[in-house]
């Protein structure tokens, strides 16, 4: 009898050596994963019954993993707090970590478990990437030990740290990020001293990773395209959504397209949280996303993207931002103005009193210009031009320059900047511009029922957010949403917040 053994190993090593191949293009996949979480107590569990919780949801994503892998994805990423959940305190987390090597000594957890010491979680995450040829990016949590009596290291020992993982196709560890801008409840964490810029290299890119609150800050999220000029973003995120101007979809896909790279969301899911959104984008717009509040159900997206967007055969042109609203004077006076609020920031607002027009507001140094033309303006509805320039205080400090049509509550205008997510009104055209001071400026366009609308605006390279073959969806948002990072002040180093993201 011929043994084919060796044959059959050899014929499917070719076979996932061709799919990582160098490619001009790769497949992406997100999973949006509904979390299973702990029972809340204030006493730490035994490390036996914090990995059965952590299995069971390990189990869920090993499903979604394998029908990636089906559908031909290189790479899938999931959710921050996927693995074990949230509302932990210090003690309580501590049974849920694992002591996370750094990627260089070349390991691969699922051959060798035990090289590094027990690490049921990573030798999981391994062999589901080894078993289904496919890299996986997961959040888990990591445990460092340190001198108690030096000051930097806390009083039980141990540094905590929120963590990305990235294991290969072979499950090798290769990238290892430490969240910085730590959020909200994430007392149970400790923040790397200085922000990590974590990239690895594939045969279909270069990739960088950071996670969640990270992305409001220019450290380490602008350093990596900017400077280390990565092909694609990971970010794994619990992201609670705060309408109209931080939606999950909206704004991660306005950050794709500002910074012109590849951005692979995979939010937890949540509703009593507010907890949805995951998206993979591209610089020219969303290639799949996904938002539902629903029902309470996971949700794998799977897209071909660009390997290298930068390199593309019709590369976007630099925009400056204020070229255009700086060239031309004010549409209108500002005797209609009045003050609003979005998410805690004052803002400037002047009525769309006209199915269209022309008009100007203004605060401090940023004065924003619209021109519109409404297709199909709802009697009772209310749309209003604001600006703001100006720090938000409210769940960290960062400098901000928004211009924003977007549509009020009702028809009172002290709604307007309120949450909403449904509209009527239909817009055949729009042109909205800012004299803003930074550039980086983030394009959002949100359409009724929390939507985005891919291939339905662009932006020019003066500056102009514009409408593109009109809006056949109501909109709830025209947004140019700027951050100034120059004028952050210093971020503490252990965020105290209370916050929505």
């Amino acid at each position: 009898m011929v043994c084919l053994y060796p044959y059959v190993s050899i014929i499917a090593s070719l076979l996932s050596a061709l799919k990582f191949c160098a490619s001009d293009s790769y497949v992406a996949a997100v999973y949006e994963h509904v979390v299973i979480l702990p029972d809340h107590t204030d006493i730490p569990v035994s490390p036996e019954e914090a990995l059965v919780l952590m299995n069971r949801n390990m189990d869920v994503l090993e499903t979604a993993i394998k029908a990636a892998a089906q559908q031909g994805a290189h790479i899938i990423v999931t959710p921050e707090d996927a693995i074990y959940g949230w509302n932990f305190k210090r003690e309580t987390i501590y049974p849920f970590l694992e002591d996370i090597p750094d990627p260089q000594v070349n390991w691969i957890p699922c051959t060798a478990p035990e090289r590094f010491g027990p690490a049921p979680v990573q030798e999981r995450l391994s062999c589901m990437a080894r078993n289904n040829s496919i890299y996986v990016v997961a959040n888990i949590g990591d445990k460092k030990a340190c001198n108690s009596s030096v000051p930097q290291c806390p009083r039980d020992g141990h540094y905590q740290y929120n963590t990305d993982v990235v294991f290969d196709s072979e499950g090798k560890l290769v990238a290892r990020y430490h969240k910085h801008n730590l959020f909200m409840m994430e007392k149970q964490f400790d923040y790397p001293k200085e922000p990590e810029v974590v990239t690895f290299d594939t045969p279909f890119g270069k990739f960088g990773i950071f996670t969640c609150f990270d992305i409001l800050f220019h450290d380490p999220a602008v350093t990596l395209v900017s400077k280390l000029q990565v092909d694609t973003v990971l970010f794994p995120t619990a992201w609670m959504n705060v309408l109209p101007h931080l939606t999950a979809i909206e704004f991660h896909s306005a950050w794709a397209m500002g910074m012109q790279v590849n951005f692979l969301a995979a939010n937890t899911h949540n509703t009593s949280m507010e907890m949805t959104g995951s998206g993979i984008y591209a610089p020219d717009g969303p290639r799949a996303f996904h938002y539902n509040m629903e029902t309470d159900d996971g949700h794998l997206l799977v897209a071909e993207l660009d390997s290298h967007p930068c390199l593309s055969a019709t590369p976007p042109a630099t925009v400056n931002w204020s070229s255009y609203a700086t060239s031309i004077k004010r549409f209108s006076s500002d005797e209609h103005d009045f003050p609003g609020v979005i998410f805690f920031d004052p803002l400037t607002f002047t009525e769309l009193t006209t199915p269209e027009g022309n008009c100007t507001v203004c605060q401090k140094d940023l004065c924003c210009h619209l021109s519109y033309r409404m297709a199909e303006k709802h009697k009772d509805e209310v749309y209003v031009l604001g600006a703001f320039d100006g720090l938000h205080v409210i769940e960290g400090k960062y400098y901000l320059q928004i211009c924003t049509l977007v549509k009020c509550k009702n028809s009172d205008l002290k709604t307007c900047g309120q949450p909403v997510a449904t509209a009527q009104t239909r817009f055949e055209a729009f042109s909205l511009s800012g004299t803003f001071g930074t550039k980086y400026v983030f394009p959002e366009v949100l359409l009724s029922g929390v939507q985005l609308a891919p291939g339905k605006f662009q932006v020019l390279s003066d500056g102009r957010l514009v409408s593109h073959h009109g809006i056949s969806e109501p909109v709830i948002t025209v947004t140019l949403f700027g951050r100034w990072y120059e004028k952050d002040p210093p971020q503490p180093q252990q965020a105290s917040l209370y916050g929505y993201i």
